[in-house]
């Protein structure tokens, strides 16, 4: 049920089955049901809820030895989401690390797109797309293809955007989609949207973004998936506040993290009130005509950056490798006296305007 976005029958079926444990004094399925309705529960956007729940399933864990990897995990999510990030890292990092002893490749991968989402959370989008690329790599070696099992594909797509990868984004989106689209699963399909909606932003494409994240944000909140409603209304909001409107563009986003009591993420919102407008990065101004002067093999790694392709994809055109194609970038980075791939991109509409 929980795969096939069924949450009220999930919350019903598993809440009586965690009263039986209770009543029958089974600890063992005390902690596995406590832990499941926790994740129920943040699936709805009841975060304050689900925290209790994660703590208590972590809490008799530890007393039983059983479960505790599992506990951690999840008790990791409940905390980026409505408690504290620093213990959420730490649990996602424990569970991580004893899921790797152990040489659980399944729990490990789970464990790693907990710790990626706390990064994020956290601000670490750098950290982020560290661990959630291991965890696309463990999947693809398990042959798991169903994006409903870990639900970290959007997290990785919004970090990578953050780093200045929105075209490795774009394809794990593409690739993401395709599977969501044979299986049905709405829910994914909608946080894919909101995070193909980011790619657009970082590519200039404002309209088009604004109209992605507002059909997001309808979906999530028919589905009931309140705190992904909330991510979607939030980037609403930062999309507009570039535009200048001012701090009221935060307040339905502030009001539906409250609702949730996701706490982390309404101090991003405050954050990002206090901030006042996004301003892009200013390009040094020598900087446009440098791109004339970059070697051949520069040139076309830059010219295909401005296309948003990946490295993978920049290589194979190119029949590069892809250390290569990493290597020849940090070199246009340096000659243009820039740090990222929206840069690149960002110097060649500067120069069209001219």
């Amino acid at each position: 049920m929980l795969m096939s976005d069924q949450l009220p029958e999930a919350r019903t079926a598993i809440t009586s089955l965690l009263r039986e444990a209770r009543r029958r004094g089974m600890v063992e399925s005390e902690v596995h049901f406590s832990r499941l309705l926790a994740d129920t529960e943040l699936r709805s956007g009841h975060c304050g809820r689900a925290l209790d729940l994660g703590r208590e399933s972590l809490r008799l864990a530890r007393d039983s030895g059983i479960g505790e990897s599992a506990s951690a995990m999840l008790a990791s999510l409940a905390e980026a989401s409505g408690g504290d990030v620093e213990r959420a890292l730490t649990l996602a990092r424990e569970a991580a690390d004893h899921a790797e002893v152990d040489g659980d490749q399944l729990y490990l991968s789970l464990a790693l797109a907990a710790l990626g989402y706390a990064q994020l959370v956290a601000g670490d989008a750098q950290g982020a797309v560290r661990s959630l690329r291991r965890v696309r790599e463990l999947e693809h070696g398990m042959g798991i293809n169903d994006p409903a099992r870990g639900r970290w594909q959007g997290d990785l797509a919004e970090a990578l955007v953050r780093v200045g990868e929105p075209g490795e984004a774009q394809e794990l989106i593409n690739v993401t989609r395709v599977h969501a689209l044979r299986l049905n699963r709405a829910s994914v399909l909608a946080v894919l949207d909101r995070a193909e909606a980011l790619v657009r932003a970082a590519r200039g494409e404002h309209q088009a973004a604004y109209a992605q994240l507002t059909s997001a944000q309808e979906r999530l909140a028919k589905l009931g998936f309140g705190l992904e409603e909330a991510r979607a209304a939030f980037a609403r909001a930062r999309l507009r506040a570039a535009q200048g409107p001012g701090p009221a563009a935060y307040d339905e986003a502030a009001r539906l993290f409250r609702r949730c009591r996701a706490l982390p993420w309404l101090r991003q919102v405050e954050r990002a009130v206090a901030a006042g407008p996004a301003e892009a990065e200013p390009v040094p101004a020598a900087a446009a005509g440098a791109l004339d002067g970059l070697a051949a093999m520069e040139r076309q790694v830059a010219a295909l950056v401005m296309e948003g392709a990946t490295n993978r994809e920049i290589a194979a055109r190119l029949f590069i490798s892809v250390k290569t194609v990493e290597a020849t970038l940090t070199r246009v980075y340096r000659k243009l006296g820039i740090r990222s791939r929206v840069d690149i991109v960002r110097l060649a509409a500067g120069r069209r305007t001219k």
